[in-house]
């Protein structure tokens, strides 16, 4: 399995973990036509907001982060993040 971890920051988070809230149902509408997703959680922290994306190869996560996009340009066109921090890697276990 893989995992894509981002970390948002900065300009646009805010705006951007509200529109993802507002449309909680389209978004996880989407994420669910991702092949081999494990899950995906969008969540709020103390200096902004993450994601994290399990997939069963590579392929989804490149499919998450094209799904994310459209997201994005259908809902957010005007956001434009400050900073992102990606992290990616291979799932050593995974608990459900």
């Amino acid at each position: 399995m893989q995992i894509v971890i981002r970390n948002y920051y900065g300009k646009g988070t805010k705006k951007l973990l509200a529109i993802g809230e507002e449309h909680e149902a389209e978004l996880q509408s989407l994420m669910r036509t991702v092949e081999g997703l494990v899950s995906y959680t969008l969540a709020r922290d103390r200096r902004g907001g993450f994601s994290v994306t399990v997939c069963q190869d590579k392929r989804g996560i490149k499919q998450s982060r094209k799904i994310a996009q459209r997201f994005l340009a259908q809902y957010a066109p005007e956001i434009s993040l400050a900073a992102m921090q990606i992290t990616e890697g291979t799932v050593i276990t995974h608990v459900k």
